[in-house]
């Protein structure tokens, strides 16, 4: 057994995620600056791996977050059931007319083409989520009468707030109390962590939150900056040394934190903003498991293709409890979301074990 998972008829829950959800407005092929209209998406980088889960694995899965009583919040909503993805621990705050106390998630994004880069604008400040803090989620509940074998949560919302920082601490320590197995994506934004002390603070943070984690997810960088470790000589536009820092990386990480059961990233050469080299690789009990590489796959939307990694991974385990199918479904369920628009997989599993046996693009008929 891989690691210790808790029985699955005694939980309602397979995953639960903790995060913001925004609405993703996208231009599709435009620009946000000069584009006359957008098409609706949800999105967030905790959430997308719990819809990932339920809509490509068939995982019965839930979403702690918050959000605005009003039109926009309800239509996030909307999006999140139409997911799958069960909405009983939404938190909804009160609409004070204009936003000015509190508000809803946006999130512009563009995707790119060739030279021209992928561009995210949030607009997420004061939002409902962000306002979250301990005691809004009632986790012996949730973790323990009603049942969940896995959390997962990141840096992304742990960096929003300080009492976001507060509560996903309080979520991981509650979370090992009942035995369920926790997951992390460091996802370092220099940028969120800019307002409430810089690296310093996330550092601290992350460092905290790493003693609870059994599953942690980034690459070296993010293991850099978020839990101070360093791997010297290193370009990180290189895909087989990107391979041998993140080795040399969890190495060092696994030594100060022994409660990490898995380690894993993906591996990433940007060619062009729609052509990337695309693998994985997870650590294990002292051991390291590649992924098939896509080399040269083209890409439709780059964002999310991380979460869906995420999710595939969560599910090798969920299913297999076996860390080379984990890496596999990961690194093969993320480049299929890529190929298709929004933050969110539309792939099925179907597609995911095609890629694993190494299937290619014929069509289908």
């Amino acid at each position: 057994m891989a690691i210790q998972l808790r029985n699955k008829p005694t939980c309602t829950f397979d995953q639960i995620s903790l995060g913001e959800v925004m609405l993703r407005l996208d231009p599709g092929e435009g620009r946000i600056r000069t584009t006359r209209e957008f098409k609706a998406w949800e999105g967030g980088g905790e959430y997308n791996t719990s819809r990932g889960l339920r809509k490509c694995f068939g995982y019965k899965t839930a979403v702690c977050t918050a959000f605005v009583d009003n039109e926009v919040g309800h239509l996030i909503e909307d999006f999140i059931m139409q997911g799958g993805v069960c909405t009983d621990f939404i938190k909804w705050r009160e609409d004070d007319g204009i936003g000015r106390s509190v508000r809803n998630g946006l999130n512009f994004t563009e995707r790119g083409f060739g030279i021209r880069g992928a561009v995210g604008v949030p607009d997420r400040g004061n939002s409902a989520a962000a306002q979250l803090k301990p005691g809004d989620f009632d986790w012996d509940h949730i973790f323990g009468k009603i049942g969940t074998r896995w959390l997962h949560t990141g840096g992304i919302f742990a960096a929003l707030s300080a009492t976001t920082a507060e509560l996903t601490i309080e979520a991981v320590k509650a979370a090992k109390k009942h035995g369920v197995i926790v997951s992390y994506d460091l996802n370092y934004r220099p940028s969120l962590w800019k307002s409430i002390g810089g690296l310093k603070k996330a550092q601290e943070v992350n460092q905290e939150i790493a003693k609870y984690v059994d599953v942690m997810i980034g690459n070296e960088e993010d293991f850099t900056a978020s839990l101070g470790f360093e791997v010297k000589g290193v370009d990180h536009n290189i895909s087989a040394i990107e391979t041998d820092a993140f080795k040399a990386m969890i190495e060092t990480a696994v030594k100060a934190y022994p409660n990490f059961k898995v380690a894993a990233t993906t591996l990433r050469r940007v060619i062009t903003a729609t052509k990337n080299d695309w693998s994985a690789i997870l650590w294990h009990d002292g051991k390291f498991f590649e992924s098939r590489k896509f080399a040269e796959l083209e890409i439709l939307d780059r964002v999310g293709g991380g979460d869906s990694f995420a999710s595939g991974l969560q599910f090798g385990f969920l299913e297999f409890n076996d860390p080379q199918k984990a890496v596999d479904c990961g690194a093969a369920h993320g480049a299929l979301a890529s190929t298709t628009p929004g933050d969110t997989s539309m792939a099925t599993r179907k597609e995911v074990e095609k890629q694993i046996s190494g299937g290619g693009a014929r069509v289908v008929r």
